[in-house]
């Protein structure tokens, strides 16, 4: 990757950190700027949060960082890293994420010139907006790391962008994987037919519709949605039980269909709608979700693909894939340290991420068609 001498204006000297359970992506993220760039030394700067054995603990930055463009990657839903409180050891909760994520900020003194923070599953994201007496925890978090000198936030999918403007003054990109999706997809299943008489986009929910139609547009597929017909009579966990999917759409017997959302977490409701789906007919089943949390286990994903509920489920590997997951025959991981790559060179030069955010050109390149997202030539 070469560079004009105008484009060689850095905002910064680049200072990568990755928070603990993230050291292996970061490291490939490196590996490519490093690249890009011909360089040798790593961009990475080493920094660890130690703690005593009461579970407390502290940020330590071990090289300067005065003048940097610094940009910190944290996983706040790694569950298999751990630390050690009073002999026992403890799985690192989004919440131990996040202060760590704080005390690296506090170590780094207000010496950067720039701290950029890259988030790929926004800590309490699912936590955006007041129903009753209750706190508005993502917003609150976005106001701790503006006021500790964050200047832009970086965030993938985010369960409603909208939080945003809790920040209206700062940074804030909220970016979708949609091209790598696509082209996970592609290579992963070669015989699929990127068309409207072969495929069609679902979206799970109501809330997930703008997600699923910038695929059925830029795809030209058509479009199905379900709602969530719920009993507001009773409330279990915080929430109100589903009672049931509704679909509204086209037939979609002899279709692939692909379900588009954010994430999954028990995986209740994905399943339900795959099933729904084959039940009716579907050709195949696959799955785009950003987050793969599987926060209660993957029995059920296993029953499920060995009933012939579904056929794969695509997830990035944004937040922590364990590795009981990555062998299972019905997932596919999408890589996405290139993409990160390309976010973070683009930025260091103070240039424009505007065509990563919205990638419609290189999609139609990669289904072979030479024409934008409103039909043109």
């Amino acid at each position: 990757m070469s560079r004009s001498d105008a484009d060689n204006q850095l905002v910064g000297q680049l200072s990568i950190i990755g928070m603990h359970g993230s050291e292996e992506f970061v490291q490939k993220v490196d590996r490519y700027i490093r690249e890009w760039r011909g360089e040798d030394k790593s961009f990475i700067t080493k920094a660890a949060c130690p703690r005593f054995g009461t579970g407390e603990a502290k940020g330590i930055i071990y090289e300067t960082v005065r003048g940097h463009d610094v940009y910190i990657f944290c996983d706040c839903f790694n569950y298999g890293v751990t630390y050690t409180m009073f002999g026992m050891d403890v799985p690192m909760s989004p919440d131990d994420h996040f202060q760590d994520l704080k005390r690296i900020i506090a170590a780094a003194g207000g010496k950067p010139r720039r701290i950029t923070v890259i988030m790929p599953m926004l800590y309490e994201g699912r936590q955006h907006r007041r129903g009753a007496r209750e706190s508005l925890d993502c917003a609150l978090a976005l106001h701790e790391l503006v006021n500790m000198g964050v200047t832009n936030i970086i965030t993938f999918d985010a369960h409603d962008a909208r939080v945003q403007n809790a920040i209206p003054l700062s940074g804030f990109e909220n970016v979708l994987p949609n091209y790598q999706m696509i082209k996970a997809l592609k290579n992963t299943v070669p015989d699929f037919c990127f068309d409207c008489k072969n495929a069609i986009i679902i979206s799970p929910d109501e809330g997930g519709i703008n997600r699923a139609m910038y695929y059925a547009s830029v795809l030209e597929m058509d479009l199905g949605m379900f709602y969530k017909r719920r009993d507001y009579s009773t409330v279990i966990n915080g929430r109100n039980p589903i009672v049931a999917h509704e679909y509204l759409g086209n037939d979609v017997a002899g279709k692939d269909v692909i379900i588009i959302d954010d994430m999954i977490s028990s995986g209740d409701s994905i399943l339900d709608i795959a099933y729904r789906l084959k039940s009716s007919g579907a050709r195949r089943v696959f799955v785009f979700v950003t987050f793969g949390l599987f926060a209660n286990g993957l029995d059920k994903f296993d029953e499920a693909y060995k009933a012939g509920k579904f056929d794969k489920i695509f997830t990035t590997n944004l937040i922590y894939v364990p590795e009981s997951l990555k062998q299972r025959e019905w997932y596919s991981m999408v890589d996405m340290s290139k993409f990160i790559a390309l976010i973070i060179d683009t930025l260091n030069y103070d240039k424009s991420i505007s065509s990563l955010l919205d990638p419609v050109d290189k999609i139609n390149k990669l289904l072979g068609r030479g024409k934008n997202i409103d039909g043109e030539k």
